[in-house]
């Protein structure tokens, strides 16, 4: 996989006067020495958004930045489209078969990069309330000099898009906090640029409306695959959404990883903090729960999927589930595709890795029996009562007992 943006070893400070600019160098020198960024502040008048911060965001995939305010997500996703000032370091986006250095690029080429191939989504949804729907998604392609009719075909593709197109012609002002979002969303796509970057873009939304658009977007990036750079401060919205998350503090990135890497392995006491206040039935998911399949006990072909002995599993040569039994009755094995088609009959149900541990309770509370857990080449674990109590558990239990973030 490829990078389609990448920050290397980006600082971005900020001078508060003159002195503050000729103490820049300075000012770098002692924050590689170990300085905090308060005494930076003091001494050389210059304020820290960001040091040292290298990132790799794939091509296609979701990458969150998430910290506390003040922390430097904002400041480090406004580097990428030219917007924040790099003092040292990289910002290199792909165009095309080519890495351009937005840190260092002309002015011609920043313009180019951003009506073509990098679009943002503002928290406030910067749009334009005396005009209509429709006039605002097309905004970028009007700046970018389109045919209206090249306008207008782009404009109905996105505004079907993000299900919009019975409000093509209202103005933007009558609609509610979520649909102008919507809207902004629509606009960022119309431009067809390949990298999104969306800067708190739900915060100021209530809570309905903003994990249904968590919903929407996943749905769109589903089928679109565009490379979105997403901030937020909370870390059920950074869990929710992103394939890669990271977590900066004081202007430093200090863990990066997949939900998986987060949740389990955080590398210090800020992402413990982080992660202790997350809702774990929404975040965690079966393959992060199950009791992996090479630690069941068995005999030859079939393991006991509970300590008690009562209910056994046949698997095949690839690691399937073949047949089940419970107390020697004979068990139906079912995919999480057929729940719905259930007779009343217990069965036992098979689900993806990346199934919600909400789904998981659900499925298990139903039918009072384990859920197996299917991996990339078959069974890979099994989930029941003991995995989802002791998942819980330990949720409950780590992270610093101090106070939250």
């Amino acid at each position: 996989m490829s990078a389609a943006l990448e920050f290397r070893q980006v600082s971005i400070l900020f001078a508060q006067n003159r002195a503050g600019e000729r103490n820049l160098g300075k000012a770098g020198q002692a924050l590689r020495d170990g300085a905090a960024r308060a005494d930076i502040a003091r001494k050389f008048s210059v304020n820290v958004g960001v040091f040292d911060a290298s990132l790799r965001v794939e091509s296609g995939q979701i990458c969150v930045l998430v910290g506390l305010s003040g922390s430097g997500k904002s400041t480090l996703l406004r580097a990428a489209n030219g917007l924040n000032r790099v003092t040292s370091g990289d910002v290199l986006l792909q165009d095309g078969t080519e890495l351009v250095n937005v840190a260092s690029c002309d002015v011609g080429t920043l313009r180019r990069l951003r009506r073509r191939r990098i679009a943002m989504v503002f928290q406030q949804f910067g749009l334009l309330p005396w005009r209509s729907v429709r006039a605002n998604v097309g905004l970028g392609l009007e700046l970018r000099g389109e045919s209206r009719e090249r306008q207008q075909q782009l404009v109905d593709e996105k505004l079907e898009l993000v299900g919009l197109s019975q409000w093509a012609d209202r103005p933007v002002a009558e609609l509610s906090g979520g649909m102008q979002q919507r809207v902004g969303l629509a606009r960022a796509f119309a431009t067809d640029a390949d990298i999104l970057l969306m800067d708190e873009p739900f915060s100021a939304l209530d809570p309905l409306i903003r994990s249904r658009l968590q919903d929407e977007l996943l749905s769109l990036q589903a089928r679109v695959h565009k490379t979105i750079l997403f901030v937020t401060h909370d870390m059920n919205e950074a869990l929710r959404l992103g394939n890669q998350i990271s977590i900066l503090d004081g202007g430093r990135i200090v863990q990066t990883g997949t939900v998986s890497d987060i949740v389990t392995r955080p590398v210090n006491d800020y992402v413990a903090a982080f992660v202790r206040h997350m809702n774990p039935l929404t975040v965690l998911t079966a393959e992060m729960v199950m009791q992996p399949l090479a630690e069941l006990q068995g005999e030859q072909s079939w393991l006991w999927l509970d300590a008690e002995r009562r209910l056994k599993l046949q698997t095949g040569p690839q690691g399937q589930a073949l047949l089940a039994w419970r107390d020697g009755v004979a068990l139906e094995i079912a995919a999480l595709e057929a729940l719905e088609s259930a007779n009343g009959a217990p069965r036992l149900m098979r689900v993806p890795a990346n199934c919600s541990l909400q789904a998981v309770v659900a499925i298990h509370r139903s039918s009072n029996l384990p859920v197996l857990v299917d991996g990339v080449a078959g069974l890979a674990g099994v989930c029941g009562s003991a995995q989802i109590v002791a998942a819980l558990d330990q949720h409950r239990q780590s992270g610093p007992a101090g106070t939250p973030p």
